[in-house]
């Protein structure tokens, strides 16, 4: 279906209104799906850019996804099927032999190619492995022996590089005859005689020097390097902190065999966000096209260790049942202090669990963050101590010990807030430590810690100073 891959003819333009566009040609495309006009399907996916149509076949219903795909197999655009979500693209190559999939990856830049096969279970990656053609093979097999998350995974073997002893008109010439070059490149690589990287130097700065200039004259040695090892996520960190366009990543012997660019950064820090996002959730890696039980198997450990911490709190509370008898306002208070502690928390365990995955909360400055979380959470509890206890006067006013009840929820408050902050640093920063991750396990329990606490702290001052 020649008609599906993106016409290189024709310029995508971003419409101001692009939303609304990009909104009436999927009515168009489902209406075409719905009347089984595949033709009109094929015309119309031409008007389509790579990223849109993979978003559009994301939000068909089962039915007419599955249709579209079909049609879309025929003659599959490599860039579409990168684009698409890891559930979807399983979808598809479910639907091509081996052969067919090879035919695709073997388009695509290497570092794409891995992303594809790496979703696949290991004899289904081995049938297609053997049938791209072996100079090809070679250089995704590179990148899948590397450990899932590091740079060697998502580094991209397709680079140009030439010896620092060349001149300037070698170099030119080089890339003007050569044909076995990446289809676009910013920069070109400069090594010794062992495949060592020297530097980098861009293709403007090439072009401006004169032709019998050497490349190690002017080469930037000062580029970062990357190994081959290094966890994606800090390797995200370097290109923000040097505001990289491209990195080299070397082998272990140092020798330079890849390089990761910013497009594949994006997509790391984007992937990292929203894993992030879903553990401080309590949630696993989980779309929206899941199936009912899917979902809910992803998320039932996290409600079950959730319901063991509820039981803790409720313990809590059961050790005061006395006192909750003898003064009934106390247990429509109770909340009040849990819920402030528990957002409180929430909040400072955010600002934590931040600060360490972007290396802004280390060692040499975890005790002047713990010192500065306890002051807010002092002054924050004191502010809303005084609120609350004002609240509690003004709402209990036919109670004749309304104040010292004020009071008791005011201490209470205090408490439990600079608790809050206290755990909301020291949770996530011990978790870290001891390396694990701490998005996966500090919400739970810093609101654990949190409504333990506040009950201990409201009842018990309850049962000294009101009962």
């Amino acid at each position: 279906m020649q008609a599906f891959k993106e016409n290189t003819d024709s310029i995508h333009r971003i419409d101001p209104d692009s939303k609304g566009a990009i909104a009436s040609r999927f009515n168009e495309l489902v209406n075409s799906l719905e009347n089984g006009e595949d033709q009109e399907v094929q015309d119309q996916l031409k008007s389509f850019h790579h990223s849109d149509l993979a978003d559009a076949i994301g939000l068909l219903p089962g039915n007419l996804r599955k249709r579209l795909l079909e049609l879309v197999k025929v003659d599959l655009d490599p860039d579409l099927l990168f684009e698409l979500e890891d559930h979807l693209r399983k979808e598809v190559t479910d639907q091509l032999s081996p052969k067919e999939v090879a035919e695709v990856i073997t388009e695509m830049e290497s570092d794409e190619a891995v992303q594809v096969l790496e979703d696949m279970g290991t004899d289904e990656r081995n049938e297609v492995l053997s049938e791209v053609p072996e100079d090809e093979r070679g250089d995704i097999e590179i990148g899948l022996a590397y450990p899932e998350d590091s740079a060697g995974r998502r580094m991209q073997t397709e680079l140009v590089s030439v010896n620092n002893d060349w001149t300037v008109g070698q170099t030119i010439d080089f890339l003007r005859e050569e044909d076995d070059l990446p289809e676009e490149f910013l920069d070109v690589f400069v090594v010794d005689k062992v495949q060592k990287p020297v530097g980098v130097i861009s293709l403007s700065r090439i072009l401006r020097s004169p032709r019998n200039t050497l490349m190690r004259e002017i080469v930037d040695e000062t580029q970062v390097i990357v190994p081959a090892e290094m966890l994606q996520e800090e390797v995200a960190l370097l290109f923000e902190k040097y505001d990289l366009t491209t990195s080299g990543v070397v082998d272990q012997s140092g020798k330079l065999i890849g390089m990761i660019t910013v497009d594949d950064v994006m997509e790391v820090a984007r992937e990292e966000f929203e894993e992030d996002v879903l553990l401080l959730g309590g949630v696993g890696e989980e779309s929206v096209d899941d199936s009912v039980v899917q979902s809910s198997l992803k998320r039932f450990t996290w409600l079950l260790v959730n319901l063991g911490t509820a039981i803790i709190a409720s313990m809590v509370i059961g050790i005061f049942d006395g006192t909750l008898k003898e003064m009934v306002a106390l247990a429509v208070l109770m909340p009040i202090v849990a819920s402030m502690g528990g957002n409180a928390g929430t909040q400072t365990l955010t600002i934590t669990v931040r600060a360490l995955a972007t290396k802004e909360l280390t060692n040499y400055n975890a005790f002047r963050t713990f010192r500065k979380e306890l002051a807010v959470g002092l002054i924050n509890g004191i502010v809303f101590a005084l609120l609350a206890g004002l609240a509690v006067v003004l709402w209990f006013n036919d109670l004749d010990n309304r104040f010292v009840l004020g009071g008791v929820i005011a201490g209470a408050m205090i408490i439990n807030m600079i608790v809050a902050g206290v755990a909301g640093v020291i949770l996530p920063y011990s978790l870290d430590y001891f390396g694990v991750d701490p998005a996966v396990a500090s919400g739970v329990f810093v609101t654990t810690v949190t409504d333990v606490i506040g009950f201990l702290a409201f009842l018990g001052l309850a049962s000294l100073i009101l009962i």
